[in-house]
Formats: structure tokens, C-alpha cells, sequence
């Protein structure tokens, strides 16, 4: 026999109300938003060239645009960490012979685990 679901007024209640008043504020000001009406580029503008230009917060363009300066930024310094980190994480170790890599793919663990001193794999240079 099953029984009904039944509404358990904890701890959960509070965060659940919170939820649900945040979705209907939301939904107010998505639903009551209002937009300008959409316009077109003339019909002669170098929209490529005006992306550029907009980008350096330049205004050589022949499409009026806000300045992506400090988007154009903030993206340039997250690539060069992204770049900063993967030469760390490929660079070679100083401290072994065979200047083996950070990452040895867990063939250490293994020679540690089975008690070997050579190592097993044929054809790696």
C-alpha cells in the first residue's frame, strides 16, 4: 500500500520560499521590461571595421557603439593565464635524470606498487 507525500516544514521551507520569490520577482521584470525598437545598420557601414574600433573604444566607426576595452581585457588576462597554467603543468621536472615529465602517467606509483626498478613500456623514446 502507498502512502501520500507528505510536506515536511524544516529547515527547507525557508530557502523553498526564498526560491520561489526570487523566480516571481524575476519574472516581473522579465515580463514588464520594455525594449527599444530594434534598428538596422545603414546600408553602406563597414560593421567589421566598427566591431574593431568599438573594441579599442575608438571612434573611427560608422556605427555609434560603446567602448569592450575592459571586455577585451579581462578576456586577454584569463588567456594568458589559461596559457601560463598549461606551461606549468607540461614543464619538465629539474630534479630527475632522465628530465621525465610532472606527469609520468602513474608509472611510478606502479614501480612503488609492484617493487620492479625497470620500466616495462617498449617504444617510448
Amino acid at each position: 500500500m502507498t502512502t501520500k507525500p507528505q510536506l515536511k516544514l524544516g529547515s527547507h521551507l525557508v530557502p523553498g520560499l526564498a526560491a520561489v520569490a526570487l523566480f516571481v520577482v524575476m519574472a516581473a521584470a522579465f515580463l514588464t521590461a520594455s525594449f527599444p525598437q530594434v534598428q538596422g545598420f545603414p546600408a553602406d557601414a563597414n560593421i567589421t571595421a566598427s566591431i574593431g574600433y568599438a573594441m579599442f573604444n575608438l571612434d573611427f566607426g560608422d556605427v555609434p557603439s560603446e567602448s569592450f576595452l575592459v571586455a577585451f581585457i579581462v578576456i586577454a588576462v584569463a588567456l594568458d593565464v589559461a596559457l601560463d597554467g598549461t606551461i606549468l603543468l607540461a614543464r619538465r621536472e629539474s630534479g630527475t635524470a632522465e628530465g621525465g615529465l610532472i606527469s609520468d602517467g602513474g608509472r611510478r606509483l606502479k614501480q612503488t606498487l609492484t617493487g620492479s626498478e625497470t620500466d616495462e613500456t617498449e617504444g617510448e623514446n
